[in-house]
């Protein structure tokens, strides 16, 4: 009998795996770019967050009115499960914009670099797993570099910080209601799902925080500025990169090991504050950027660290079940 044919992607997988990154960096910077330029001329981000999400859910709508994914059901339990999973998204993509539209892009990320600070604490004092002293010592390198940066940044202010720190708080408490979450469902049905919950929680303070702002002269403003119909494709376009580049995050992380995932992740960083410092043309200082530079190497030690552990554990679990 003859072998059947392998496709593109069984012959050259890390072809594959590399065009997947590629285009999660490529999408992650475009949105950050372009999200940062809408700021500029359209100071909402309540509003922003939840043009973000509309969109994405609308886009999930239709892929599964075509069948792209199939959508799996829901009930009230699951509902249940989701539903502060949804919280903690809605918390920390709002809080994210807040920071993004009041300081630099750059700056943002540096402080968003303390995230798997919240994250060593929550499953040391919350969930009570214990952290290894490596851990630790390798998380310090990104608090004395975050701290570097944040003394001198010339577009500090203490909205940015503090809302990117409850963004680093909220999306920690995410994780660890995800774990809980584990539903048998695929993952482009729960981010749906989550999307969907996440966006009602965002309409009321929209509405109450802004939504007078807006309609006395937010929209008018935005408009006289770049016109009608920019002003419309851009608040399209910031929320189709946003899922996108959420989506195509998870499909590549299922393709590759821990240890491969977290290097992704603090090299998507860096290329983002790279980019948007020359898009943007951000002066930092010195000590700014040794300390942005510190920060992600002690991110990069500490996910080395975490992924080496966490394949001991997988390699020691196969071991048991032989």
């Amino acid at each position: 009998y003859a072998e059947p044919s392998k496709s593109f992607g069984e012959r050259f997988p890390a072809l594959v795996t590399g065009f997947f990154f590629f285009m999660w960096y490529f999408l992650n910077v475009i949105f950050n770019i372009l999200n940062k330029k809408v700021y500029n001329y359209f100071p909402y981000p309540y509003f922003v967050s939840v043009i973000h999400l509309l969109v994405g859910v609308v886009y999930c709508l239709v892929s599964w009115t075509v069948g792209l994914p199939q959508r799996a059901p829901i009930n009230k339990e699951l509902l249940v499960i989701l539903t502060p999973v949804a919280f903690c998204h809605a918390l920390g993509h709002v809080m994210s914009n807040v920071s993004f539209a009041t300081v630099a892009v750059s700056f943002t990320h540096t402080i968003k670099a303390l995230e798997p600070f919240f994250n060593a604490a929550a499953s040391q004092f919350v969930l009570g797993h214990q952290i290894p002293l490596s851990l630790w010592l390798s998380l310090a390198p990104v608090v004395i570099g975050v701290s570097m940066a944040s003394l001198t940044e010339l577009s500090f202010n203490w909205t940015g910080f503090i809302s990117a720190m409850i963004s680093n708080i909220a999306f920690t408490y995410r994780s660890i209601y995800s774990k809980k979450a584990m539903t048998g469902m695929d993952s482009t049905n729960v981010y749906a799902y989550t999307s969907i919950i996440a966006l009602l929680f965002c309409i009321p303070p929209a509405v109450l925080i802004e939504g007078p702002q807006l309609m006395q002269y937010g929209f008018k403003a935005a408009i006289a500025k770049v016109g009608l119909f920019k002003f419309l494709s851009d608040l399209f376009w910031i929320g189709m990169f946003y899922h996108l580049y959420n989506q195509l995050a998870t499909n590549t992380l299922e393709r590759v090991a821990p240890l491969t995932h977290a290097v992704g992740n603090v090299l998507k960083r860096v290329f983002v504050i790279g980019f948007s410092i020359v898009v943007f043309g951000n002066k930092i200082s010195t000590q700014t950027g040794i300390g942005t530079a510190v920060a992600i190497a002690g991110v990069a030690i500490y996910s080395l660290i975490k992924a080496n552990m966490e394949e001991g554990k997988r390699k020691a679990a196969l071991a048991a079940a032989s």
